[in-house]
């Protein structure tokens, strides 16, 4: 499953360069069964089967260093977000654990896993899909990856949502780009890029800006689009 994201585009790049490693781990090659069974019925009762104790923990002490973070993908986890990403691209290694089928053995969270982080309120049949998600977060935010500056300015970055971004051509079906991105004033474009990013998260996503770091101009510019949105409403009412 890991084979297309590891072996495609900017994570492929970024291991080949040596500068982010994953090493895949098969938790059935640490099985003690015959035919390498990592899972059984669950005590007490109910459908589904659940991961074993044993060969988890085998397969994460093949791995795991002093300086190593286990974590395990469940919806019950802290969900996941840009803060968390880069929590753990400051980190030295992470090992990661997939969970399958009704979930794994409850001691084996309790004895080896350090974080449990969930990607939302929906439940997925693995944890493998999960799992690429946090590598490709936390990888582009490693040194080297990108090109310098790249992250900068994306969504998420200081608590808001990113600008509407375009290209070429500048006319598509009737409808024309922002004159202010072809005027070349740099101070103006980058205070329309800042003023869009705020409307757009004052509209989609406010809950944000209750951690975002806010300077005098971004203050002007709420005080700007709450006028705004207060003479859109008269408008709208006809006052």
């Amino acid at each position: 499953m890991f084979r297309g994201m590891l072996e495609s585009s900017i994570i492929s790049r970024a291991i080949n360069n040596g500068i982010v490693q994953v090493n895949l781990v098969n938790i059935r090659d640490f099985s003690l069964d015959k035919h390498r069974k990592v899972d059984d019925y669950p005590f007490g009762g109910g459908t589904g089967m659940i991961m074993s104790c044993e060969p988890i923990s085998r397969a994460i002490a093949s791995v795991r260093t002093q300086s190593s973070r286990v974590v395990y993908m469940s919806p019950k986890g802290r969900v996941y977000n840009q803060r968390i990403a880069e929590e753990y691209a400051a980190l030295s290694h992470v090992i990661i654990l997939c969970g399958h089928y009704e979930g794994v053995d409850q001691r084996v969270i309790d004895m080896e896993v350090d974080d449990e982080i969930s990607l939302g309120d929906f439940v997925l049949t693995g944890g493998e899909i999960a799992a690429m998600a946090l590598v490709d977060s936390v990888s582009r935010l490693i040194p080297g990856v990108l090109p310098e500056g790249a992250v900068k300015e994306e969504s998420f970055n200081g608590g808001l949502l990113e600008y509407p971004q375009y290209t070429r051509p500048a006319v598509y079906k009737g409808v024309e780009v922002p004159p202010v991105l072809l005027s070349g004033n740099h101070e103006m474009i980058r205070r329309w890029r800042r003023k869009k990013a705020f409307e757009i998260t004052m509209l989609r996503r406010p809950d944000l800006l209750a951690d975002a770091k806010l300077s005098q101009e971004d203050l002007q510019i709420i005080f700007e689009l709450e006028c705004e949105n207060i003479r859109y409403s008269n408008r709208k009412e006809g006052k």
